[in-house]
Formats: C-alpha cells, structure tokens, sequence
C-alpha cells in the first residue's frame, strides 16, 4: 500500500515539475512578447526630409525614389528648386555649364543616341550612354566606342527603351548636346534649351512607353517653363545632325502631348 502511496506521490511531484516548466517558458514567452510591443512603442521612428519641399515625415510615410525621400507623389513628379526631376534616375555629368545670367530655356531639343549604334536592338545597352555621358565609358568593350573616346557630351535627360528617366543636368544649366546650331535665328542653342536624348536610332520605330514617357516629362518641364517650344536636333543644326529621324512621329507626339501646333514650329511631317 505504501509503495503505491509513493509512486502516484512521485507522478504528482513529477506532473507539477513539468507543469511548473512548462509555466515558466510561457511566461517566458509572454515576457519577451510584452516587451517587444513596449519597444515598438517607445522606439522613436526614423524621420526624413522631402527633397522637394524639405519638410520633415516619418519615413514609413515618405516615397523613396533612389536615396531620396518625397512626401507625396506631385512632388516626385515635378522638377524641384534646383532643376531636378524626383522620380528620374540622377546621373550627374561633368559635362555642363551655367546658362547666361538671365536666361531661362524656352526651347527643347529632341535628339536620338544609341551605344553602339543599334545596340539596344539585341540587348540592353542603356548603362553604355549613361557612361558616355559621364565620361565613364570603357573604350575598349567596342570599336565605336574608341571612336568617341575623346568626346565630352551630355544631355539633360536621357529616356531609355523601357521608358526609364535619367537626368545628367538641372535644368538651370547648360548640358552639352546642340553643338553648333541655330533656332529661328538665335544662335548657341544649348544656352537656352533642355536636351531630351531617346535611345533609338533612324533604322528602328520608338517604343509606345518612350513616346508616353516624353509626353509626361515635356508636361513636367512645361509646368516650369510655360514657353517652351519644341524641335528636333535636325531642325538646329541641318545638315549636320539627322536625329531624332525618320522614325520619330511628330503627330504622335502632339498627339500624346496636346501641345498648340505653334509649339511644334518645324511642323509635324516627319523629317
């Protein structure tokens, strides 16, 4: 009798032991839960400031477009104080000048590039102009680009074949991108124009999403600049340059813009 006394004696101290443990990891668990709510609540959040208008949120609240913080979107959609788009890709060249004092763009320069010529048709090639245009380009992974090793250009922004926009230059600066040329009779274009390079070339049509790309940047820059007319670099420097070609369409560039037709003074034929 006294043996069985002691074994169920020993089940209970064994029972209330492995409940006792069991208590104790939940407690445990309980412990470590309520202080990781209480962490949640006195840990201060992060705070950033908007890039454009440079007030401060909290950064769960912000757009993060690169490195940079928007607090809404018309903000990263729309150039900021300094001549930068948000929501474009910023590629700083060294290849810029400030514009004549007092002189504001009223013009816009449509061009075509493309590194190397026709690459883009068989693969992604967008980096080789960006590097071009930074004067990072490594000569020796093409022909044509020890060519134009020795050249120092730029332009204010580059739209890819997928529609991504890179930005080299404010605005309030002059990107190297006319050269010599002439609009309606006033010389030196790139003191009082914004150059818009599209990869592509004369031998392939452009993208649907590069034409509705330009259409938004021309509104972007048109909301700063309510004067700007548009043309093509064969329109500033004829006979000399021939982009951005054949295959741009004019008319659906009007098209998608909804620019007055006296925007466009070179008219809508393609050239």
């Amino acid at each position: 009798m006294i043996k069985w006394l002691l074994l169920f004696a020993g089940a209970g101290v064994l029972y209330l032991w492995i409940k006792g443990k069991k208590q104790t990891k939940l407690n445990a668990k309980e412990d470590a839960k309520a202080h990781a709510e209480r962490s949640k609540v006195t840990e201060p959040e992060a705070i950033v400031q908007c890039r454009h208008c440079s007030v401060h949120l909290p950064k769960s609240e912000a757009i993060k477009q690169e490195e940079r913080f928007y607090c809404s979107k018309e903000h990263l959609d729309s150039l900021d104080a300094q001549g930068w788009l948000g929501s474009a890709a910023w590629r700083t060249s060294p290849n810029q000048d400030i514009r004549p004092e007092g002189v504001a763009p009223d013009l816009v320069v449509i061009h075509h590039i493309s590194l190397p010529p026709g690459g883009f048709a068989g693969r992604n090639s967008t980096q080789f102009i960006v590097d071009f245009f930074q004067n990072k380009l490594d000569s020796s992974l093409h022909p044509y680009f020890e060519e134009i090793a020795g050249q120092k250009v730029s332009s204010h922004f580059l739209i890819s074949r997928s529609g991504e926009v890179f930005q080299f230059v404010s605005t309030h600066n002059k990107a190297w991108h006319a050269g010599v040329s002439s609009f309606l009779g006033r010389e030196k274009c790139n003191d009082f124009s914004i150059g818009i390079e599209l990869e592509g070339d004369s031998g392939h049509p452009f993208e649907d999403i590069q034409y509705s790309t330009l259409a938004k940047l021309s509104s972007q820059l048109s909301a700063i600049y309510p004067n700007l007319q548009f043309a093509g670099h064969s329109d500033i420097a004829p006979g000399r340059k021939t982009d951005p070609g054949i295959q741009f369409s004019w008319q659906k560039f009007q098209a998608n813009t909804n620019l007055p037709v006296k925007k466009l003074p070179f008219g809508l034929d393609p050239r």
